[in-house]
């Protein structure tokens, strides 16, 4: 085992917190995993130029990014910032009431923007933003004084900053469709994306990145000087795109911010794919796969985005980007990750009671997770060309087969809640003779 995996796993049992709070995260992540691919196919006859307004690929696009995204953002960070930072969560009962307010806050916001009910959409809006203000407010009370793993500590800082400016610009966009609110679309939807998909997610990715990765693959730890240069440069890059969304140089800053994320990006999987291949475990899994996938797609959405920001007339070049940077790199990215961390915190739960507790290993359905993998690359494959040729009928495809994936990701989730419970079953009550 690598130095930073008994780094990691030293404090991960202390401060393990109840199974149901993550796990209630991860499986609304896979059921809304599910419903954005239906949400898809619905709203199939417009997806491949898809450029805004009120409708099924609006809603699609935010079952992804609030419904999976976010929603396993949230379940894992809580379970794993207090082991990285050294602090437990302060209010364990928050963080459990947090998705008894988000989760339907999600579903009636992603069914507003489908079925275009700005009344709906409001409602929703409202008990997400508050949902999100207490996670801000529950992450910032973690990463205060954290003691631990100062590179993560610092991807996280700035996720919660753009998770917090992410909840002003969202909430703007919501009053001008549920309020007529006279709002700069042309400024905040730019300023709304690089915050929620870069900032927020994407610095998560990227700090969680640095422990998860290695410690998976029981590797070495990225070389510190390379990775915080990785960091100041997504940063900078960060601060230089939100200048162009507000008309600040908006060519110059726009394409210095995606070179600037890019060259971030490019380092960062450099950092990974040494870490990898230096670790001791080889075999690594459908959902390295993924992952990799998705570091591929991030590069590329940054190349789009410099497109975009240079002035290259095409019209569905920002669909283009939004596929990539969403369903290419962040959906890949978080699902791959998932496929190591759900059996990981599972097995750790299970073994409370057992003298030979299930491994992670034992408890992942191998077949379901092979499914997922081609049936979610070839939803990948089918959407880039349906939006490249305009095909509707090929998006219908593309969503169709996705659906089909993210069914056989359940699978795979319910086979490990079904281990947990049986686990549970034949558990010794503490105490009690072996």
């Amino acid at each position: 085992m690598s130095a930073l995996a008994a780094t990691f796993l030293a404090g991960a049992g202390s401060r393990l917190l109840p199974f149901s709070i993550p796990f209630r995260y991860f499986g609304a992540a896979v059921a809304f995993h599910v419903a954005a691919w239906l949400a898809a196919l619905a709203g199939s006859a417009s997806l491949p130029s898809f450029a805004g307004g009120l409708g099924w690929p609006l809603a699609a696009l935010h079952a992804v990014t609030l419904g999976v995204l976010a929603m396993a953002a949230i379940g894992a960070s809580l379970q794993l910032l207090p082991v990285a930072t050294r602090r437990p969560i302060a209010h364990t009962k928050l963080a459990a009431a947090i998705f008894w307010i988000y989760t339907p806050g999600v579903a009636a916001l992603v069914a507003g923007m489908g079925l275009a009910v700005p009344g709906l959409l409001g409602a929703g809006a409202l008990a997400v933003g508050c949902a999100l203000v207490a996670y801000v407010a529950l992450l910032g009370m973690n990463l205060a004084g954290a003691r631990g793993m100062p590179l993560v500590v610092a991807h996280g800082v700035v996720a919660a900053l753009s998770l917090a400016a992410t909840l002003v610009s969202g909430g703007l966009l919501v009053a001008a469709y549920a309020l007529g609110a006279g709002v700069d679309r042309q400024a905040f939807v730019p300023l709304h994306v690089v915050l929620a998909g870069y900032g927020f997610m994407g610095m998560l990715a990227l700090g969680f990145s640095s422990v998860l990765v290695p410690m998976f693959a029981l590797g070495p730890p990225p070389d510190a000087r390379r990775a915080w240069a990785s960091f100041a440069l997504a940063a900078g890059g960060l601060v230089l795109a939100a200048g162009a969304a507000f008309d600040l140089a908006p060519d110059a800053l726009g394409v210095a911010g995606a070179g600037a994320g890019a060259v971030a990006a490019i380092l960062h999987v450099q950092l990974m794919r040494e870490s990898i291949a230096r670790g001791l475990r080889k075999e690594l899994g459908s959902g390295f796969t993924l992952v990799r996938l998705g570091w591929a797609a991030m590069i590329a959405s940054l190349g789009l985005a410099g497109a975009l920001a240079w002035g290259v007339e095409w019209p569905r070049l920002a669909t283009l980007f939004g596929a990539a940077l969403v369903a290419g790199w962040l959906l890949s990215f978080v699902l791959g990750i998932l496929v190591r961390v759900v059996p990981f915190l599972a097995s750790m739960h299970a073994a409370r009671g057992h003298r030979r507790p299930p491994t992670p290993s034992s408890m992942t359905a191998v077949r379901p997770l092979r499914a997922h993998l081609m049936l979610h690359a070839a939803a990948l494959l089918l959407l880039a060309v349906a939006i490249v040729g305009d095909f509707a009928w090929l998006a219908a495809a593309a969503a169709a087969v996705g659906a089909a994936g993210a069914l056989a990701y359940a699978a795979f989730f319910v086979n490990v809640i079904g281990h947990v419970r049986r686990a549970a079953a034949t558990a010794t009550p503490p105490g009690a003779s072996p």
